[in-house]
């Protein structure tokens, strides 16, 4: 198995269906509608990860602009237990690296 068979895919109405999935499998909490909704608008900020062409994880983020700073706010970053340790997360956070040098505009990146 190599990064190479990683690849990051949009987040549409079409497939939101599979994060959530996703996310239930994932995580402890559940998230509500509007969580979906806010993931639907949020571009690159927000990715489904496909390892085969099976999604395996996914990476949600925000912009926050609160206490007079603009700041990158990963709201969720997961993979299925049976893909981790396979360089997945790395690329899911080097995507987001990427995208907030690009911007070059945040004070910071928090979770």
């Amino acid at each position: 198995m190599t990064r190479s068979n990683i690849e990051l895919g949009d987040v549409t109405p079409h497939n939101i269906k599979q994060l959530k999935k996703l996310n239930t499998v994932v995580f402890p909490v559940s998230y509500n509608e509007k969580f979906y909704i806010d993931v639907l608008e949020a571009g690159e900020l927000a990715k489904l990860v496909y390892y085969n062409d099976i999604v395996v994880g996914a990476v949600c983020c925000r912009i926050d602009t609160s206490e007079n700073q603009r700041r990158l706010y990963i709201m969720t970053l997961g993979c299925l237990s049976s893909y981790r340790r396979l360089g997945i997360g790395t690329v899911m956070f080097q995507h987001i690296l990427n995208y907030a040098e690009k911007d070059g505009n945040f004070d910071s990146i928090f979770l």
